[in-house]
């Protein structure tokens, strides 16, 4: 007969796993070891912890109570990190914020989520100011500040002021979400996928076993902190184990590659876009970028011919892929270095805290190998729902499995193979034709620096396919070559049928493509 478990306060006390008692736990291991640098300011273990303490009880004396979601509205900054940290140990719920979004898209991030506080960039302020009147935030503050109106609820103010240098004492279980990741939105509205302390601590697990993150890493943080994969993959697995994160706003190639060579930077990621634009890069082959180690890519599907391109010009780099979503905390798979021979379009195996499956869509029928299906999950990562919206739950956790929405295939040995986002096939004439299909065979073309593939609405076929492309500099190619490279590598149904010439193609902040706006302009031209 099993005994009944009944905890003490202090039992529950000494064996709780939130996000911030393992920050502590870090801390208290190497104190004086450098953590974090943005832009001049340097923080040890030591100093990023004291300050985090100093913010959350400022939160708390701002009037903020646990459970009270906090917006982000911001780019990457060391304030950026000591907010989200701050939430972690008030009890509050960090909804990281999308900095390009304006009005609209805004609004319904902070309505959606029912954010009691917003805080932002200086520079964002205006973009707030505008629909002040249209949301119920009733604090705000600043990020990084030029002047802010109200010093005491300035991150940066509240860390440097105060005697509170302990974490404030909060009954803060593993259970409790502490934060509201959205969806890219690349395809439809956003969600708010609701992440507990328990789910991102699974994550960072997956991500320390995989990822081979060490305390020696120089790790050079570029991406979007609001996106899941800069933050969860990287930033945070890396401060548990103790490594240095050097932040940067953004990814500027010449100036990422500056810091590569000038800060011996040996970890690096990037989606398949950005990897694209250093490689084109002119200071590429200039700068002495020998200490990079780890090349993390992922985001989004990379072409076949990039990676190659990666490992032959960075031979001395392990190459990691890295696929997930943000339901997922985001990582779901890994391709590890010495997998990649043979594998170059597989994103790897499941990691040791998820489970997958490959199911034919609308059922949770297993497929054979090399029949392609939807990917389902199961594992501690998941998200426990999307912030309240029941019925998509609901859905996307039919049958007691989270359902991907990627279509993909398995091999023999349990590689995957994603073919694309279900919502990305097209649908030519009744055949269903995989968009990465298309760009692969594309990109082999010698003039071709960017391309995405899209299905835009024919009378007789449905959809045709159609080629969006960016030629690579001092190249030129007409639409009737491209067309006839394609003939030469794909089967006659995927060959586009169209291809419009760009300067560059729409992405969001974090570099993911977005296609539905490319769907939304050509369909209006096709």
């Amino acid at each position: 007969m099993q005994q009944a478990t009944t905890m003490t306060g202090d039992v529950a006390g000494a064996i709780r796993n939130t996000l911030g008692d393992a920050l502590g736990r870090s801390v208290s291991r190497q104190p004086d070891a450098p953590a974090l640098h943005f832009q001049g300011r340097d923080w040890t273990y030591r100093e990023l912890d004291r300050a985090v303490n100093r913010v959350a009880h400022g939160l708390i004396a701002a009037g903020l109570k646990q459970g009270d979601r906090v917006a982000a509205y911001g780019k990457n900054s060391d304030a950026y990190v000591l907010l989200w940290l701050a939430c972690t140990r008030a009890g509050l719920i960090h909804v990281p914020v999308n900095y390009g979004l304006v009005r609209a898209e805004l609004s319904y991030i902070c309505n959606q989520s029912g954010a009691g506080a917003v805080f932002c960039d200086d520079d964002l302020s205006a973009n707030l100011e505008e629909i002040r009147g249209e949301i119920g935030a009733t604090l705000i503050g600043t990020l990084r500040a030029g002047a802010p109106a109200e010093p005491r609820w300035d991150i940066l103010t509240l860390a440097r002021q105060g005697d509170h240098d302990q974490p404030p004492e909060l009954a803060i279980s593993d259970d409790d979400v502490v934060q509201i990741l959205y969806t890219s939105g690349t395809t439809s509205d956003p969600k708010g996928a609701m992440h507990t302390h328990r789910s991102l601590m699974a994550e960072y697990i997956g991500c320390l076993l995989h990822l081979e993150i060490s305390e020696d890493d120089r790790m050079l943080a570029a991406l979007p902190l609001y996106h899941s994969a800069q933050m969860h993959c990287f930033l945070m697995p890396g401060l548990l184990r103790g490594a240095f994160t050097w932040l940067v706003e953004s990814p500027i190639p010449d100036q990422v590659l500056s810091l590569i060579e000038q800060q011996k930077i040996n970890s690096f990621f990037a989606p398949p876009t950005v990897w694209i634009g250093l490689l084109r890069h002119d200071d590429f082959d200039r700068r002495d970028l020998a200490s990079l180690r780890n090349l993390y890519y992922g985001a989004s599907i990379m072409p076949e011919p990039i990676v190659a391109e990666l490992g032959r010009r960075l031979p001395q780099g392990r190459l990691f892929n890295c696929y997930g979503q943000s339901e997922i905390a985001p990582l779901a798979t890994v391709l590890a270095p010495e997998e990649h021979a043979g594998r170059l379009s597989s994103c790897g195996r499941p990691i040791t805290t998820v489970r997958t499956r490959i199911v034919k869509p609308g059922t949770l029928e297993d497929c054979a190998p090399g029949e392609q299906g939807e990917i389902v999950h199961r594992s501690p990562q998941l998200m426990v729902g999307y912030w309240d919206k029941p019925k998509e739950t609901a859905e996307a956790f039919q049958g007691g499995w989270f359902h991907s929405g990627d279509l993909a295939y398995q091999d023999e040995q349990g590689f995957l193979y994603i073919v694309d986002r279900i919502k990305d096939v097209v649908n030519t004439g009744g055949v269903l034709v995989a968009s990465r299909d298309v760009e692969e065979a594309l990109y082999l073309h010698p003039a071709i620096a960017e391309v995405a593939v899209i299905g835009v609405p024919h009378e007789k076929w449905i959809e045709s396919i159609a080629a969006v492309v960016v030629l690579k500099t001092g190249q030129q190619a007409d639409a009737e070559a491209l067309i006839g490279h394609a003939r030469d590598h794909l089967a006659p149904f995927k060959v586009p049928k169209a291809v419009f010439f760009v300067e560059a193609l729409p992405k969001n902040t974090a570099g993911k493509l977005l296609k539905r706006t490319l769907r939304e302009q050509y369909s209006r031209s096709d």
